[in-house]
C-alpha cells in the first residue's frame, strides 16, 4: 500500500515573537490549529538566538517589544546577512507607520495592523508557505 503524503503543515514551524503574554498564547494557538508547530518567544532577542539555531521556516513578529524590538530584529537580521524567514510583521502603531516601505525594505509578507482576526494570520502563513 502507498504511503500517504504526509502533511507539510505539521512540519512547518512557525516563531512568534509577541511581548503581550496572553496575544502571544492566542497567536499561538491559532496558528497551531491551522496544522504548524509553534514556537513562541518574548522578544526580539530571543526570537534572534531562535533564528540562528535553524529550523524556522516562518516569523510572526511583533512590532514594538522590550529588550529587542521587531524593527531591531529586522534591521540586526539584514546587518548579519541573517537569512529571514518569511516574515509578518504585527503593530498596533497603525498609520504612525509606513507598512508598504517596510515590506519593501525587510521583504516583509505583511504588516498587520492590531486587531487583526487570527484565521487571517493563519491563511497569510498559509497561502505565503505554499
Amino acid at each position: 500500500m502507498p504511503h500517504a503524503p504526509e502533511n507539510p503543515a505539521a512540519t512547518t514551524t512557525v516563531l512568534i515573537a509577541e511581548d503581550d503574554p496572553v496575544f502571544r498564547r492566542v497567536l499561538a494557538a491559532a496558528v497551531s490549529r491551522t496544522g504548524f508547530q509553534t514556537e513562541a518567544v518574548s522578544n526580539g532577542k530571543e526570537a534572534y538566538e531562535r533564528i540562528r539555531r535553524g529550523g524556522i521556516d516562518f516569523l510572526v513578529l511583533d512590532y514594538q517589544m522590550p529588550i529587542c524590538s521587531g524593527i531591531d530584529l529586522l534591521e540586526r537580521m539584514a546587518t548579519d546577512k541573517q537569512h529571514l524567514p518569511p516574515t509578518i510583521l504585527c503593530t498596533a502603531k497603525g498609520f504612525e507607520i509606513d507598512g508598504p516601505a517596510l515590506s519593501e525594505r525587510f521583504g516583509l509578507v505583511a504588516v498587520l495592523h492590531k486587531p487583526f482576526r487570527a484565521t487571517q494570520l493563519g491563511k497569510l502563513i498559509s497561502d505565503n508557505l505554499r
